[in-house]
């Protein structure tokens, strides 16, 4: 048997077997071997085609799927993001209510010692009746004052003593204004009558003062 070769569409070869003509000397190919050949080679093409299009739809799916789930990751890594942010915000904002709540805790009653703190004062202020107690009570009165004062400060209290200031409505009440020779003492304070106190910054209570007044 003779085989012969065609070509078809460039890729496909078929190979077509030869039979010998018993009348001629030239070799034939039947027309049923040929027509069988070429739709064998139709049917192989078709095929591949069909499988070349599933594979692209196939890749085509998957990456979809890999941009969805990229989206996906990163709308789940900025939501993270954005609950440590407010966990970590809302942990500063706890401890600062901590620690102001410590610094305040015992603002009643320290305001309430503040009166202790005046009679003191007005006691150990009256140099004359002072000075004619007997020195060891004196000397007793004067270590409690001065225990009151470390134990008070140690919690946050501090005094206001603006002596020799210049006067501020914000920050002292006048009790009274008294005439000065000296420009320069003019609406300074001349005196104290009662301290001023703070709490960790926070005033408590606004100094009493005695204001000079110059005129000419």
């Amino acid at each position: 048997m003779i085989f012969n070769t065609y070509i078809y569409k460039s890729s496909l070869v078929v190979i077509i077997p030869l039979m010998k003509n018993p009348h001629e000397d030239s070799d034939i190919i039947p027309e049923e071997s040929l027509k069988k050949a070429l739709e064998s080679d139709i049917d192989t093409l078709d095929d591949s085609v069909v499988a070349e299009e599933a594979m692209g739809d196939t890749i085509k799916k998957l990456r979809d799927k890999i941009k969805k789930l990229e989206s996906e990751k990163q709308e789940y890594l900025t939501g993270w993001q954005r609950a440590k942010a407010d966990m970590v915000n809302a942990r500063q904002r706890d401890e600062a209510e901590r620690k102001d709540f410590i610094k305040y805790a015992n603002e009643g009653l320290i305001a309430d010692l503040i009166s202790v703190l005046d009679s003191f004062d007005m006691a150990m202020g009256n140099k004359e009746a002072w000075e004619k107690a007997d020195k060891n009570w004196r000397v007793g009165v004067e270590y409690i004052y001065s225990q009151l004062i470390k134990v008070l400060t140690e919690n946050g209290l501090t005094e206001i003593n603006p002596m020799n200031e210049k006067f501020d409505h914000a920050k002292h009440e006048a009790t009274s204004y008294e005439p000065v020779t000296d420009e320069k003492l003019d609406h300074v304070i001349t005196g104290v009558i009662q301290k001023g106190y703070s709490l960790n910054g926070k005033l408590l209570k606004v100094p009493k003062v005695r204001v000079g007044e110059f005129k000419k």
